[in-house]
């Protein structure tokens, strides 16, 4: 089993900056692909970004693309979700999650976080 905690959610303005963290323990992340969602309230969870086992490819959903960068550490056991230019409807709890394969744009991961919160505000 792996254990996924996200850290870094909080509070910003519109324009600000927020770094997510998440650090996995029980096994090691290297052999999983990672990714970052979302779920703002009354809507589904939707993709935000993944990034493949070794970091060297990584991907985005559009409305994202160019302000976010996932990256990865994985002597750290530990993945990190860069959010600059950050807008009101980035709003959202943020989630974590592993998967065993090839790094996916669908919710088809095998462990997830509990997520955090991060509130933009104008």
């Amino acid at each position: 089993q792996m254990q996924l905690v996200e850290s870094g959610g909080g509070l910003v303005q519109a324009g600000g900056s927020l770094r997510l963290s998440c650090a996995a323990s029980g096994r090691t992340i290297s052999t999983y692909a990672m990714g970052w969602f979302r779920q703002a309230p009354g809507k589904e969870r939707e993709f935000v970004a993944t990034i493949t086992q070794s970091g060297g490819s990584a991907y985005y959903a559009d409305s994202v693309k160019g302000r976010f960068t996932i990256s990865r550490d994985n002597a750290k056991n530990t993945v990190y979700l860069q959010m600059n230019s950050l807008k009101p409807e980035d709003t959202a709890v943020y989630y974590c999650a592993a998967r065993w394969g090839s790094a996916v744009t669908t919710q088809r991961y095998e462990y997830w976080g509990q997520g955090t919160q991060v509130t933009v505000s104008l």
